[in-house]
């Protein structure tokens, strides 16, 4: 087995496919990528047994075969190459591995390709064709929110819930919650599913970026597919049922802030400094004179700081609230808006974060739970 290909070419393909391979795979293989060459057509697969992703390219081939590749040591070998061809010259019976470079010559010992797993099939599936843009802005709205908690496996991915009307993006880890909904994104039949975070991640990392590319996703009850440019990905499907996040969400909601939204970002990160470590308290004082005041304490090393900023807060009383500030960050980090409205009810009810003016088709809504105050003013 023989083939010719750019260095470069090969090492942004393979880098996109990385991230699927586990750092301590269940089998040994899995810390291999899969080459599969037929009619001058490289096939590059990666799996974890939970996800894979294939790519395929054009090469310059002399013969078919397939060859197990170990990942990490093709990485770091195409990572220190300049732009060149590079020949693969590959002996299917003892699975030797020879690169050749313009001034170099690696060895390497692959493995039977027959021993890597197979990339399920797809049977009885449901699919829609949506804009890489808009799966983009999806997952980097919710993904950043989903949990890391494996005794919550239901609220380790996205939700996602697609509808004749609209395609609703959730994630939660019971301590915030995001809802991303799309107007422009419709499905003939209602479709629920749980897509797990690992596959979101490499979507996010290798989604085309041009606003003309789209995607095609499909699903069965087992495995969700997603189809773009010339990577293919399949993951397993969580199976569990989602919270039901809309009983959740509040509904009267009569104090609204609206604030810049840099601004808020820029005094949070600013006074989070000096907030409790473990707790991360923040304490948003509003007034109706349109002054908010931000502050942290950590008593146990004398650290304090608090800061006043102008905003338009329409309520018939004061008010005084707790958050977390790393979960008030990440929300406003994630928001593209110049401005944002935070609509609040009581100091121990979530409040709900939400761009002043959205896109069109597009509705994005954060809550964030508040936390108690400690009384040391």
């Amino acid at each position: 087995m023989k083939f010719v290909i750019s260095s470069s070419a090969l090492l942004k393909q393979l880098a996109a496919l990385n991230g699927v391979i586990a750092s301590n795979p269940v089998v040994p293989i899995l810390e291999n990528f899969l080459f599969d060459v037929k009619n001058n057509t490289l096939t590059l697969s990666a799996s974890d047994l939970q996800t894979s992703m294939t790519a395929e390219m054009k090469v310059d081939a002399e013969e078919d075969g397939s060859i197990a590749i170990p990942a990490k040591m093709l990485i770091e070998t195409l990572r220190n190459l300049p732009e060149q061809p590079v020949t693969f010259r590959i002996d299917l019976n003892t699975y030797a591995i020879e690169v050749i470079s313009e001034n170099g010559h690696y060895k390497l010992a692959g493995e039977n390709a027959t021993d890597f797993p197979r990339v399920p099939e797809l049977k009885n599936a449901e699919a829609i064709e949506i804009s890489a843009e808009v799966l983009a802005s999806a997952i980097a709205y919710t993904l950043f929110a989903t949990s890391t908690d494996e005794m919550k496996p239901a609220m380790n991915g996205v939700f996602v819930n697609l509808r004749e009307g609209d395609a609703t993006f959730v994630s939660t880890d019971s301590h915030r919650l995001v809802r991303y909904r799309r107007t422009d994104v419709r499905s003939d039949k209602e479709i629920a599913i749980i897509v797990p975070r690992k596959a979101l991640t490499l979507l996010k990392n290798s989604l085309p970026t041009d606003t003309s590319s789209s995607v095609r996703m499909q699903f069965n009850k087992a495995n969700a597919f997603f189809s773009y440019a010339n990577i293919t990905m399949v993951c397993r499907l969580i199976d569990e049922r989602f919270p039901d996040y809309e009983y959740v969400i509040p509904q009267n909601n009569d104090k609204v802030l609206e604030i810049d939204r840099a601004d808020f970002l820029s005094s949070l990160r600013r006074i989070a400094i000096y907030a409790n470590k473990s707790t991360n308290q923040v304490r948003l004082k509003l007034a109706k004179a349109g002054e908010l005041l931000v502050s942290a304490e950590d008593i146990d090393f004398s650290n304090e700081a608090d800061e006043k900023l102008a905003c338009d807060f329409q309520a018939d009383d004061d008010m005084e609230i707790g958050f977390n500030a790393k979960f008030l960050i990440d929300g406003l980090n994630n928001l593209a808006a110049s401005k944002v409205v935070f609509k609040l009810s009581e100091p121990n009810r979530a409040g709900l974060l939400t761009p002043a003016e959205s896109e069109q088709n597009e509705d994005v809504l954060m809550l964030i739970m508040p936390v108690m105050l400690n009384n040391y003013y």
